[in-house]
């Protein structure tokens, strides 16, 4: 499961956030460091396809592929010189796959701090980024003498200088000309501004019907190197802990439709390439992770190392149009049912049944 680490300055909402996600657990109060030890919290990633095929098998039980959220505590100015929690901080980011900027941009004169989101980000970045210039810079001159003597070693000098380059102008590397080949080479080194990053933009309960306004300048100043989500966090933390008939009733009153964090969690999911196929039966209807590009025995391996070790073909049809035949029966004899063998790209979307020998 992969592992996504809220980020940000103290009393930015980052706990708030956990809370809306894995159901409370979280301390949020309005003074710095009140998360000093990261919690961790498992969110499911809605998805209205396992239900819809729960009700036509009659399912006894439907499973959503579910995300981890680390609430790690707050950074300060000078975090990567060790003040506030210093390496404790920036070693819990590490462990992270991605991460989430949660930028402040409310004003609230009980809870100290900028309200400003582009200060957030830029005290953010500068920390994570001084971080891996020291990093980079005490490793990449002992990997140019190896490499005089390993010629095989050039294209990952090549990656350590490129970041180097980057991290000396002050920009992050996800925010850079590093080009994704190099970003390969870099993935040893555990760099933090090499992570996916998702920008929330935490706006008060006032300005929800002012969200883009309020994120306008995150998004310019990310230039489509990010995905930024305008939310208003508080809120939406609060209907978290509603029923789902009220849920619907508070979000519609400020008319958020669905809210913003099943937008969220959706595209925290995305961001690292992960993607849906479902199976479905009378037992359960489950929806399993995938990466993007997988072909179908490394899908089935998903589900047990024997379906990809012995696998001979899959039985697959799109969703919808499993829905609308309204069995797997009906699906096959309308032809609707493709045998895909081990070179199939899986789909998003893709209903599937696996055959396989072992």
């Amino acid at each position: 499961m992969e592992r996504f680490g809220l980020v940000g300055l103290p009393n930015a909402g980052k706990s708030s956030l956990f809370n809306a996600l894995a159901g409370g657990g979280a301390l949020a109060a309005p003074y710095p460091f009140a998360t000093k030890d990261p919690n961790v919290g498992v969110a499911a990633v809605p998805d209205h396809r396992v239900e819809a095929l729960a009700e036509m098998s009659a399912s006894k039980k439907s499973i959503h592929a579910t995300v981890e959220f680390v609430d790690i505590g707050g950074l300060v100015a000078g975090a990567s010189e060790g003040e506030g929690l210093g390496n404790q901080f920036l070693g819990a980011i590490r462990e992270v796959d991605a991460i989430v900027y949660v930028l402040r941009a409310f004003d609230d004169t009980d809870v100290p701090g900028p309200s400003d989101p582009i200060e957030h980000l830029r005290t953010v970045e500068t920390e994570l980024t001084l971080a891996d210039l020291e990093a980079v810079e005490s490793r990449v001159e002992k990997r140019r003498k190896a490499a005089r003597l390993d010629a095989s070693l050039r294209d990952e000098v090549d990656a350590l200088d490129a970041a180097l380059a980057a991290l000396e102008e002050g920009t992050p590397i996800y925010r850079s000309d590093v080009t994704a080949e190099q970003r390969e080479h870099l993935a040893p080194y555990f760099l933090l501004t090499a992570k996916p990053v998702l920008a929330v933009v935490n706006v008060g309960e006032d300005d929800v019907d002012q969200l883009d306004v309020r994120a306008k300048p995150v998004v310019d100043e990310m230039d489509d190197r990010a995905e930024v989500l305008p939310m208003s966090v508080q809120l939406e933390a609060e209907a978290a802990l509603l029923p789902e008939d009220e849920r619907a009733e508070l979000l519609e009153g400020f008319g958020l439709g669905e809210g913003a964090l099943v937008r969220f969690v959706h595209s925290a999911y995305h961001l690292l390439g992960r993607r849906t196929f479902l199976t479905t039966g009378e037992q359960e209807t489950r929806a399993w992770t995938f990466r993007a590009g997988a072909k179908a025995p490394q899908a089935a391996g998903v589900i047990h190392t024997d379906f990809e070790r012995g696998f001979i073909r899959a039985e697959t049809v799109r969703w919808d149009a499993l829905l609308e035949a309204g069995s797997w029966v009906a699906a096959r004899e309308a032809g609707l049912v493709r045998s895909e063998g081990k070179d199939y790209e899986v789909v998003d979307g893709d209903v599937m049944e696996f055959r396989f020998n072992v």
